[in-house]
């Protein structure tokens, strides 16, 4: 049973119906969720859902194979596997081809498409753009479309009366609701350990789902969709494992932005995550080797931050010290000399990276081809592929960049990014270990000839 949701653009609803369907379906049977591109935020939501890990389908961030190897992987043993497409159906990542596409990923796994259009302007043609996507690419099988934003009665009715024409089944209705907003802000949704009222959000889902969707044809569906078997993934005998390493990771409402797959990776290698907190936590976990700072939003939590001076004080002795870090976007802004808020107002950072990070209106967007300078963890010369997401920039070129990159398909000017001081790799750009298992190996390389100088001490 697999199923993928797309919208026909972005902004179509297609989280809100993902979840309405995530909930009504996880209250009867074990369903497994994933999120088609680079996304954090919206497979929080599927997880807090499902109560299981949602897994990030990327080919640009990994690989075809890696994909199809993850689908099968996690898909065993649950009843139900639902997919979230990105943007719309056929926006890839190049206005030319639709590579890192909900279709891309629909063809590569072989699962039907359930679309989400939104109704709120449209009447009779709602036929020709159900039309036009059902025969844009005939290898992408649309099952149904759930018709969201629906007015009045009249308005359903006009809808229903236009698709018939087409022959296309309606599996999902759902009115316009002013109760439904998942609150946002400046990089999209706000993560769901701030929002308060997220069980009872979760309830309405549910009951919603229950209620909005055919189940009498969407159930056949799902059913007659088998799991995709994928590609059986190769033991890789050239990985290096290692023994008795522990990772500080610094988890809470600050840094929350972890790929799933890239903490299993390290633990797969040998290491033992250890959870802290920079918020909250007066000082690091005894015994670690190394440190992992992922992305999130420090800059909202920027005060509480700075007030935390003891583990600022921690983090930067370690590092100092010369323990092997690895931070991404948030993680980057925590270890550069301050933060420069939406206000304005400056806070005190660790001060590791000699700039200061400011909080931009401009949005920085898309995929890079990173190709590596220097860095503990890449030899000089190796291409990565990554992401960047974020409003904020640092007041500093980098004396010692990391990467030189250049966006997906483009001939632009290349950019010199990241950061280099003692054995921290610190950038703007999220990575996929998945992609390249070098990245956590190297690390966890680095972690472990730490750990051995300070035996030598």
């Amino acid at each position: 049973m697999s199923l993928i949701i797309a919208g026909e653009r972005s902004g179509v609803g297609k989280t809100t119906i993902t979840l309405m369907l995530l909930a009504y379906l996880s209250r009867r049977m074990q369903v497994q969720s994933f999120k088609i591109g680079p996304d954090y935020i919206d497979p929080m939501f599927h997880q807090y859902v499902t109560k299981r890990p949602c897994r990030n389908l990327d080919p640009i961030l990994t690989s075809e194979a890696y994909i199809k190897q993850s689908f099968a992987h996690h898909s065993q043993g649950v009843d139900c596997a639902l997919v979230e497409g990105v943007m719309g159906l056929f926006d890839g990542a190049a206005g030319a081809e639709d590579i890192a596409s909900t279709a891309h990923i629909a063809r590569l796994l072989e699962l039907p498409v359930l679309l989400v259009i939104d109704c709120s302007r449209l009447s009779r043609s709602v036929a020709a753009i159900a039309h036009g996507y059902r025969s844009f690419d005939p290898r992408i099988k649309i099952v149904g479309v759930v018709l969201n934003r629906v007015g009045s009665d009249r308005h359903l009715q006009l809808l229903k009366e236009a698709l018939e024409s087409i022959e296309l089944n309606i599996l999902g209705i759902l009115r316009r609701s002013d109760d439904l907003t998942i609150p946002d802000r400046h990089l999209g949704l706000v993560p769901t350990a701030e929002i308060s009222q997220l069980d009872q959000l979760i309830d309405r889902f549910v009951q919603l789902g229950e209620t909005c969707f055919d189940w009498e044809k969407l159930l056949p569906i799902l059913k007659k969709a088998k799991i995709f078997s994928g590609a059986k993934s190769e033991q890789d005998t050239t990985i290096t494992r290692f023994t008795s390493l522990r990772i500080a990771v610094a988890r809470d409402r600050a840094f929350s932005f972890y790929y799933p797959d890239n903490l299993e990776i390290l633990e797969q290698l040998g290491a033992e995550m250890i959870y802290w907190s920079p918020l909250i936590d007066s000082d690091l976990p005894e015994n670690i080797q190394g440190l992992y700072f992922g992305g999130g939003f420090p800059e909202v939590f920027a005060q509480q931050l700075t007030e935390n001076k003891s583990a600022r004080i921690a983090v930067k002795k370690a590092i100092e010290q010369g323990m092997p870090t690895y931070a991404e976007c948030g993680g980057l802004m925590y270890l550069s000399q301050a933060i420069v808020d939406f206000d304005g107002k400056s806070w005190s950072m660790v001060g590791i990276i000699p700039a200061t990070a400011i909080i931009d209106s401009r949005l920085t967007l898309g995929y890079r081809q990173a190709n590596v300078l220097q860095s503990p963890l890449f030899k000089t010369g190796t291409v990565v592929w990554g992401h960047e997401f974020h409003r904020s920039r640092l007041n500093q070129t980098p004396t010692k960049p990391l990467f030189e990159l250049q966006g997906y398909n483009s001939s632009s000017l290349k950019v010199l990014e990241g950061w280099q001081a003692y054995q921290v790799h610190a950038s703007y750009l999220h990575l996929h270990f998945g992609g390249n298992r070098e990245i956590p190996q190297q690390f966890l390389q680095c972690c472990f000839r730490f750990r051995e100088s300070q035996v030598n001490v």
